[in-house]
């Protein structure tokens, strides 16, 4: 996780282009590697790359009748744009940055085939000061989640993630674990890293006991 330039709730856009991804989140804080190649992204991240470099990452749902924006959630995370490469065959390659979450309030005409929605940030604006760094359990879930890499047959070096701090911690796991998209969608939502770390902890021990029982959650 890296320091970015902190943005002020006054330079905060009203209005944001939106790349609907399921299955990702990006939290404030957290950095997330993105390859692009649908057209209408391409047009995004070129309309972005003149606009101070931001976009919103919202994840689709399935129910187009519920919510505020038919057809996605109702909560997504700002991000800037820190790291920009091209392939040679017309993909983009980015990394974004989280910077804060908001509410979608509602949706206006979209640009180029992708889409546009007003921003509501003020349940969110603790984001901005990155300033959520309470203790977590994080004995548990380091636990767990070594258990879990395991029961995948993975071979995995935890030894970065027990370094980190606990913020760096949570953000991580939540944003990497393959959780399902409504899981994703929880952690987003959580108030708080302590809250994500408890909810994290739950959802694996009980993917865990999904599958000693022969079964999967997912």
């Amino acid at each position: 996780m890296t320091l970015q330039k902190r943005m002020r709730a006054e330079d905060l856009p009203p209005v944001v282009p939106v790349f609907a991804v399921s299955g990702a989140i990006l939290l404030p804080g957290g950095t997330m590697p993105l390859m692009v190649f649908e057209p209408r992204y391409l047009a995004l991240i070129d309309d972005a790359l003149g606009a101070g470099r931001l976009f919103a990452l919202v994840q689709p749902r399935e129910e187009e009748l519920d919510g505020t924006v038919a057809g996605l959630y109702d909560t997504g995370c700002l991000g800037r744009i820190t790291a920009f490469g091209e392939t040679g065959d017309g993909r983009y390659l980015i990394t974004a940055a989280g910077l804060c979450r908001f509410r979608l309030a509602g949706e206006v005409e979209g640009c180029s085939g992708y889409r546009r929605v007003t921003a509501d940030y003020r349940a969110h604006l603790a984001d901005l000061g990155l300033g959520d760094v309470g203790p977590v359990e994080r004995r548990p879930l380091l636990a767990i989640v070594r258990s879990y890499l395991s029961g995948l047959g993975m071979a995995a070096d935890l030894a970065q993630l027990e370094q980190a701090a606990d913020a760096e911690l949570t953000i991580r796991l939540a944003m990497a674990c393959p959780f399902s998209p409504e899981e994703k969608q929880v952690l987003l939502e959580a108030p708080d890293h302590a809250e994500r770390c408890r909810l994290m902890t739950a959802m694996i021990q009980k993917e865990l006991l999904a599958e000693s029982c022969g079964s999967s959650i997912h």
